[in-house]
């Protein structure tokens, strides 16, 4: 159950076709289904990184058992990937902060998802 948080400095002209691209990448890259899924766009035109306004991003991503180090190398070239082709942001313009929820603190449905998947 993912959870995607992108903040930038990059106007994006069509934001729900970007965020449903993004669901879709973010679904397919760390191999869970679209619908458990969830992405949050932020556009924020006074987003500085390494002391200028050049175009740059920064990512969350909370996850719960999908998020380990060795997933994630494979996970930051594909997402940087992304984000170098759909935002024109090159991988030193950016951080991706992981975030590995325990199924026991995340809730869905009324319940944790501990509970949930048994």
């Amino acid at each position: 159950m993912p959870t995607v948080f992108l903040e930038t400095n990059v106007k994006i002209s069509n934001p729900q076709s970007f965020v449903l691209k993004l669901s879709k990448a973010a679904a397919n890259i760390l191999g869970v289904p679209e619908g458990f899924v969830m992405v949050s766009y932020r556009y924020n035109e006074y987003f500085a990184f390494a002391g200028t306004f050049e175009p740059a991003f920064s990512l969350a991503l909370i996850a719960a058992g999908v998020i380990t180090p060795e997933k994630n190398d494979v996970y930051c070239k594909e997402l940087f990937a992304f984000f170098d082709r759909e935002l024109g942001v090159g991988g030193d313009r950016g951080y991706i902060q992981f975030n590995d929820a325990d199924r026991a603190n995340l809730g869905f449905q009324g319940m944790t998802v501990a509970k949930l998947l048994g």
